[in-house]
């Protein structure tokens, strides 16, 4: 089984909000695959896709965004699941241009407090990760407050171009594995044209 854990904060007033881009890709591909993301266990709401290939359990926590690896260590331990093999984390990320979406293993937290928990809870940074960019195109003084601020009209158009991005990247993970998927969408736009 597939175990693929979108990070957020529960409440609506999250909802839009760059930091909630995990949750958002996660009700993407409910979407895209028919489900709706309303069981609750191991302090998340869930879906089973049966429609995929293999097995998955799609995942939001409801523990808020820096405990997130308390109800994601429930998860993996319930379900079996072995991280470095199993398991996909998807975050937003500060670090990246609003609209780059990056495919990554092993990798520190990067002061990312959901990734942080993440790790703490599991013990191990070796699991993949898909990092949707969120950082705007002018400086900003305070990230934390710009992350829990909701997106305007323009950035939800990009947003959404980036959802479309991330529900294709976990499909060919799914059916091509990891490694197949990382050089298909870690390549940079330049890249592609060739």
């Amino acid at each position: 089984m597939k175990l693929i854990v979108g990070l957020g904060n529960p409440g609506i007033e999250y909802q839009f909000t760059p930091h909630n881009l995990g949750f958002l890709a996660v009700d993407r591909l409910a979407e895209e695959f028919g489900v709706e993301v309303n069981n609750r266990q191991c302090r998340a709401l869930t879906a089973r896709i049966a429609s995929a290939p293999g097995s998955v359990l799609l995942a939001k926590p409801e523990t808020f965004m820096n405990l997130s690896g308390l109800s994601v260590r429930e998860l993996v331990e319930k379900n079996e699941i072995r991280p470095e093999e199993d398991l996909i984390v998807i975050q937003d990320e500060l670090d990246f241009p609003l609209g780059t979406v990056r495919l990554h293993r092993r990798r520190s937290s990067a002061g990312h407090n959901g990734i942080e928990s993440v790790i703490g809870a599991l013990g191990t940074q070796d699991f993949l990760r898909i990092r949707m960019g969120v950082a705007p195109a002018r400086a900003i003084a305070d990230g934390m407050r710009y992350l829990l601020t909701p997106m305007r009209k323009a950035q939800l158009k990009v947003v959404g171009e980036m959802l479309n991005t991330t529900a294709a990247a976990v499909k060919m993970i799914l059916t091509e594995g990891p490694a197949v998927a990382m050089n298909r969408f870690n390549r940079k736009p330049d890249e592609e044209k060739d």
